[in-house]
């Protein structure tokens, strides 16, 4: 059974954990901007850098979001996508604000579809329901080539990685 940890307590990861060389499942979320139907995952003929956050709400998320922002520019054939639980709403906003145009940014809001297919759903704890903090990278075939759960959800992730992983 996966964990993560929040300020140090173990958290139990629910669903369907998806791991380096698992076929990654494809799944609809809603994107931020007009609502529509986003598939993530599966075989696309991309690169895929599908980063997990818990709600771009908190300043680590918002940080994140922003890093990775940057960090995409100029990347070929890949696909870099934001999934939360936040209602497509309010990210939309975040991102208006702050300039997020590199980032495909989602919401898994209508029934954590993603979050229980990648196993990375928060269980019993203060922020159970919501999604930890996590990178997966699948390649253009639909396999899972980098995984990372990030250990204490109140840190970054490690961006050095997961932009190398996609290189």
């Amino acid at each position: 059974m996966a964990t993560t940890k929040f300020k140090g307590t173990d958290v139990e990861l629910l669903g369907n954990e998806v791991n380096v060389g698992d076929k990654a499942p494809a799944v609809t979320v809603v994107n931020s901007d007009g609502l529509g139907d986003v598939v993530v995952g599966g075989a696309t003929g991309k690169k895929q850098l599908i980063i997990v956050v818990p709600s771009l709400d908190t300043g680590v998320c918002a940080t994140e979001t922003r890093s990775f922002n940057q960090k995409v520019v100029g990347l070929e054939n890949v696909t870099a996508t934001i999934v939360s639980l936040d209602l497509p709403f309010a990210s939309g906003r975040f991102c208006q604000s702050e300039g997020i145009n590199d980032l495909v940014v989602t919401s898994d809001f209508r029934n954590k579809d993603f979050a229980n297919a990648y196993g990375v759903l928060l269980g019993g704890s203060v922020l159970a329901g919501v999604t930890c903090r996590a990178i997966f990278v699948v390649n253009e075939e639909g396999v899972v080539t980098y995984k990372e759960i990030v250990p204490e959800i109140t840190e970054e992730p490690n961006y050095d990685a997961a932009i190398a992983a996609i290189s």
